[in-house]
């Protein structure tokens, strides 16, 4: 191992993570809307980190073959999964149909700190796909550098979690002002409601 090579799989990593994490997903919209409600933000964020940083662990650390080695787990992860986003999208769906819900959410009512880390734990870990992507490919894609190496890049995938869910869920409070109409948490819960049902059929049919 070098410096340089050490360096290299830094930000390969860096680079791969913000690949597998950029994206229009459950976990991602739910931290975009605590993040707009200015609600328990620092524990959704802490939550979304501090599971990015096992699984990322998990994957460099081989436990890649153990997930394929177990396709009934996933096929259980699969339909639980998608239960649960069918159920956060009628929930979404109904604050955007009822105005009261609405003026509620715009008020900035608080959920209890318990329900939504709960919440955010089980977008993120009963989605197979975290799994696969997280586990089995950012492992397989480790597998293509030096045993030394390896860790150095799975520590520029856990920075880039960092980087993206602190961004996310902090930088969404400076759309504060343009969510103080109802009509705006309308067309949020809309996009949620429509985003949660996509990846629930996703991952029926996958």
């Amino acid at each position: 191992m070098t410096v340089s090579s050490a360096a290299f799989a830094a930000i390969s990593g860096l680079g791969f993570g913000l690949s597998l994490i950029v994206a229009i997903g459950a976990q991602n919209a739910f931290v975009l809307r605590q993040g707009v409600r200015g609600q328990h933000v620092a524990a959704v964020v802490a939550v979304c980190v501090v599971s990015d940083v096992l699984l990322i662990a998990a994957g460099i650390g081989g436990f890649g073959a153990l997930v394929q080695a177990a396709p009934a787990l996933i096929t259980v992860l699969r339909y639980a999964g998608a239960a649960f986003l069918l159920g956060y999208a009628v929930l979404a769906a109904r604050r955007a149909l009822t105005s009261s819900a609405l003026v509620v959410d715009s008020a900035g009512a608080s959920v209890a700190l318990g329900a939504t880390v709960a919440t955010c734990l089980a977008l993120t870990w009963l989605n197979p796909h975290v799994y696969l992507d997280t586990v089995v490919l950012l492992g397989s894609f480790a597998n293509g550098y030096a045993a030394a190496d390896r860790w150095f890049l799975g520590a520029g995938a856990m920075v880039a979690s960092a980087l993206w869910f602190t961004a996310l869920g902090f930088g969404a409070r400076r759309l504060g002002p343009l969510f103080t109409r109802p009509v705006a948490w309308r067309v949020l819960d809309s996009v949620i409601a429509v985003v949660m049902v996509t990846l629930a059929i996703g991952l029926v049919l996958s």
